[in-house]
């Protein structure tokens, strides 16, 4: 006879299954753990301490700093249940930061967030929760995840305004099958808030952070200076036809799509940064026409469809190429199991190397996978 299903789709009394909760001591997690504790479930708290919190103890606004290991602990004082924090430092700083720094030198828009869910929290973490004999991972996240006909799928968070899929998209299979995210159905951040009162949590009022973990005030080019000390090389602005306009004092200063600050005045038509070429230590810059991006070469593909990338020629999907735009109309076409160019059906401004370009089925709220933006061959 067939154990009934509990709230986390497992054949098990609640009691009986262990659940690590990854805890980053801001609200979500907070509330996900309490409420896993509430219903009986067996919870193992765990946040990752994972950069000098030395440094970080005086910010606000950043996840995994001292204060917020503090924060998860009295979460899980408050909730009976036991909580662990793992020095992660060396892991991250190798697999995040040094090619954070790297890839902002290159000429790149980076999202170091993606690759600390990929390497970091559902890879080493993932590996931690089952070394501590858990039936599943429990995580704050908003996204949703789905049993479909072939399995587990991932999809777009109930409230369009939380949705976290842009920095997931890299979740595979496997890690989909062992990973818990009992927010993705709420209606609102309000819900979340609310259940955190509930439960007389003290991080109920808690502000979300804002700015990635390791970039104090949102300032990259300050933390790149110091990791990388070359990369404040001054070098020159040029236009598209390579004519010198002025001189900047790094290339790290700029990102592609930049229109203020470049401190080259007295022109009739507004200049922006088109491209940055890190090898000769200059910023190209043009009219905003020069931005418009049909194609897109996106490589490091992890596909979630159901059947493979390359078993179709054309696959019709929406795809997002920022975090803070709407998915648009796309066609992928592959060229090879990790690889594609992706056509924008109307071309997007500021296509930038770097970023994620994410995948959505164009009929339901499934995301069918993403991948990398690169310059191409």
């Amino acid at each position: 006879m067939n154990s009934p299903l509990n709230s986390l789709g497992l054949p098990k009394a609640p009691r009986d299954t262990r659940v690590v909760v990854a805890m980053s001591g801001g609200v979500d997690s907070s509330v996900v753990a309490a409420v896993l504790a509430e219903e009986g479930y067996d919870v193992v708290g765990v946040t990752l301490q994972l950069y000098d919190h030395g440094a970080a103890l005086a910010k606000k606004g950043a996840c995994c700093a001292g204060q917020d290991i503090h924060d998860a602990r009295r979460v899980a004082e408050t909730m009976g249940f036991p909580h662990y924090v793992l020095d992660y430092e060396n892991a991250f700083k190798e697999a995040v930061i040094d090619e954070f720094a790297d890839a902002y030198l290159a000429g790149a828009t980076p999202v170091p967030c993606i690759r600390c869910n990929e390497r970091v929290k559902f890879k080493d973490l993932l590996e931690t929760a089952k070394d501590l004999e858990a039936d599943c991972m429990a995580t704050g996240h908003y996204i949703q995840r789905k049993l479909g006909a072939k399995g587990p799928e991932l999809h777009s968070a109930a409230d369009p305004n939380r949705d976290q899929s842009y920095f997931l998209f890299s979740t595979t299979p496997e890690q989909l099958a062992f990973l818990r995210f009992p927010l993705g159905h709420l209606a609102s951040k309000a819900e979340t808030r609310a259940l955190a009162a509930k439960y007389g949590l003290a991080v109920a009022d808690k502000p979300d952070s804002q700015d990635i973990c390791f970039v104090p005030n949102g300032d990259y080019a300050a933390v790149i200076k110091k990791l990388r000390p070359n990369a404040a090389d001054p070098g020159e602005i040029v236009d598209m036809d390579g004519n010198v306009l002025g001189t900047h004092s790094g290339v790290i200063h700029y990102t592609v799509g930049q229109r203020r600050g470049l401190g080259i005045g007295g022109l009739e038509d507004p200049l922006y940064v088109v491209k940055l070429d890190p090898d000769t230590r200059r910023v190209i810059v043009g009219p905003k026409e020069a931005l418009s991006t049909r194609t897109i070469p996106v490589r490091e593909i992890n596909w979630l469809g159901d059947t493979p990338l390359e078993s179709r020629a054309e696959w019709p999907v929406l795809v997002r190429v920022r975090s803070t735009r709407p998915p648009r109309d796309a066609v992928i076409r592959p060229i090879s199991a990790t690889e594609a160019a992706v056509e924008l059906l109307n071309p997007e401004e500021g296509v930038s190397p770097g970023q994620a370009c994410v995948f959505y089925a164009p009929d339901s709220t499934r995301i069918l996978g993403g991948g990398w933006i690169w310059r191409g061959r």
